[in-house]
């Protein structure tokens, strides 16, 4: 293959992996309008966004191990057919059903392209260094990819209707498809390997299961007896799934990787840094809008710094890991990216250019986290099951985003319920204390002086929801930089217990 050839399949896999991870974030600035539209409930605006990486995170490993058994190139190509025909059913959906239906026929073309993009790099780059940038700019373009997805949504909102952040995908797919079939090599079939369908339906309702809960727990309306029957049932669910798994010759997750530290805090890197893209950027593109008042374009504007330092941290991290090792990376980055945090969450309300530095020194450690996590992960990788690998990589990214938003969308929620308290006997209905969108579209049908102080009322208690979500992003990104650091002892343990490549 020519060098030339190597870096054309990159720009193919990276352009199809924006795709996946734009779309788990780019209904954070049509969510208002989409809201509106299709007269959603709180419940529905959250599993909008979160079925999607719920789903991802589900069949990530089945289709990982699909991968290593039939070829990538397959997964791929397969992949992109169903995320197009999806974009066009997301696109058109009447009601919140259907476009909750839409995001989850999404969800399925994205898991069958996600881990064939990272393992087709790593078959594609044998030079070391090469598969080492290689990987920093899939990382790049997955950290920066999921920032810049309100970018994406704001800018075609400010001309089209909230469907038409789904149509884009149609075209980019139609290009990416023709680029895959020409450029990748025909992959080879690995009969012996086996497809494990039934675990991937068990981690699957582990994970929806698990989001559930999280939900739940943040509505003020939930039942806890049906909460706690969940959680028992989750965590029995995800027991099986992982029982099952070490009694397989070929599992969807082979545990014993994690039996390498490195290799262990490299997901703990993943799922921390998508965690706070997910739930930080979907906190701060709705106070942008619901209580700044901006248009989807100008909120997307407002974030772009975040997209811009991510994708400067792949290449950044790539250089870094050749010197300092990837423990150091990762623990650097996470705490450059709890700095960006601190300081947003002092200026939040203040002098704009801080806000912008601060969003985009955050971006910048992000990005480089999910960069020195990728080649870690990858280079534990056993020969011939790239794909698992890949998919435990995609799992924790999709996971993190997906925990991200359940926890901080609790909070949001939750915070916003606590600290919105409106007179007695007003006729203002109950469920504007559920949320910000909920609050808002009551007061559009109240009169005049009682529509400004519920308007008010929820302006004050979304900041206090906003301010919780960035503290807690900041002390959890502050936390894992802690863990992940690297230590003599845990080093040279992990080095002796490397395998050799």
């Amino acid at each position: 293959m020519s060098k030339r050839n190597r870096w054309l399949i990159l720009l193919t896999v990276s352009s199809a992996l924006a795709l996946v991870v734009i779309d788990m974030t780019v209904l954070y600035t049509a969510l208002p309008s989409l809201t509106h539209e299709l007269g959603a409930t709180a419940s529905e605006k959250l599993w909008i966004v979160m079925a999607y990486g719920l789903v991802v995170a589900g069949l990530l490993p089945g289709f990982g191990s699909l991968g290593d058994r039939v070829g990538h190139k397959r997964t791929f190509v397969a992949g992109l057919i169903v995320f197009g025909l999806a974009s066009v059913v997301a696109a058109y959906s009447p009601t919140a059903t259907v476009l909750i239906g839409g995001r989850v026929l999404l969800a399925v073309g994205a898991a069958l392209m996600m881990p064939a993009t990272l393992s087709i790099i790593r078959i594609t780059f044998s030079d070391e260094h090469e598969r080492a940038l290689a990987i920093a700019i899939w990382g790049a373009v997955a950290s920066s990819g999921a920032a810049v997805g309100p970018l994406v949504g704001g800018v075609l909102l400010e001309y089209f209707w909230w469907g038409s952040v789904f149509l884009i995908n149609v075209p980019l797919v139609i290009l990416s498809l023709i680029a895959g079939l020409a450029l990748i090599p025909a992959p080879a079939d690995r009969a012996d390997r086996n497809w494990d369908l039934i675990g991937s339906v068990q981690i699957m309702a582990g994970l929806i299961g698990f989001a559930y809960v999280v939900e739940e727990l943040g509505s003020p309306h939930s039942s806890y007896g049906i909460v706690a029957a969940a959680a028992v049932a989750t965590t029995i669910m995800l027991t099986v799934f992982v029982r099952r798994q070490l009694g397989l010759k070929d599992p969807l997750i082979d545990f014993t990787l994690f039996q390498n530290g490195e290799f262990t805090l490299s997901v703990v890197t993943a799922i921390v840094a998508s965690l706070a893209i997910a739930g930080t950027e979907l906190a701060i593109s709705q106070r942008l809008q619901l209580v700044l008042g901006y248009s989807p374009l100008q909120a997307a504007l407002y974030i772009l710094p975040a997209p811009v330092g991510a994708f400067a941290g792949g290449p950044i991290a790539s250089l870094t890991l050749r010197r300092v090792g990837a423990a150091t990376v990762m623990s650097g980055a996470l705490a450059i990216a709890s700095i960006g945090a601190a300081g947003y969450f002092l200026c939040y309300n203040g002098n704009l250019v801080l806000q912008l530095i601060c969003i985009a020194v955050n971006g910048l450690g992000l990005g480089a986290s999910v960069a020195a996590a990728s080649n870690a992960v990858m280079n534990h990788a056993p020969e011939g099951r790239e794909g698992m690998a890949a998919s435990i990589e995609e799992v924790s990214f999709e996971l993190g985003g997906t925990i991200g938003i359940s926890i901080f969308g609790s909070i949001l929620s939750g915070v916003f319920t606590a600290f919105m308290v409106l007179p007695d006997g007003l006729g203002i209905p109950a469920a504007a204390r559920d949320s910000i969108d909920e609050a808002l579209i009551a007061a559009e049908r109240l009169p005049t002086e009682l529509a400004a102080i519920v308007t008010s009322h929820a302006h004050r208690a979304f900041d206090q929801a906003f301010l919780t979500v960035v503290l807690v992003a900041m002390l959890v990104l502050l936390g894992t930089a802690f863990l992940v650091r690297p230590r003599t002892e845990r080093t040279r343990s992990n080095q002796a217990r490397q395998p050799v490549h």
